[in-house]
């Protein structure tokens, strides 16, 4: 089973969240439905731009890590990279 580290956004790519899961479509829809007290919650963040995939769990724990502690700009880059035009890639799971 794939654990996968996701940045998600809100709907005018304003705020950023960065998580790790076992089940990234699940946990987008809990983002999505709002399920969960907390950051995503209140800022709305449940467009997902940007996910890694890694066969073991601690290989995605240090890349969160890796992503949570870069500046806001490194974010944006990577983001870029992968999906310019900051689509909701909730469909393509």
């Amino acid at each position: 089973m794939p654990f996968y580290v996701y940045i998600t956004t809100t709907p005018n790519n304003t705020a950023l969240y960065t998580g790790v899961t076992n089940g990234l479509k699940k946990r987008i829809g809990e983002h999505k439905s709002k399920l969960k007290d907390g950051f995503t919650k209140k800022y709305n963040v449940g467009k997902l731009v940007y996910y890694e995939a890694f066969e073991h769990v601690k290989d995605a724990i240090t890349r969160e890590k890796q992503i949570k502690g870069g500046s806001q700009q490194r974010k944006l880059v990577l983001i870029r990279k992968l999906n310019r035009s900051w689509r909701d890639l909730t469909e393509e799971l």
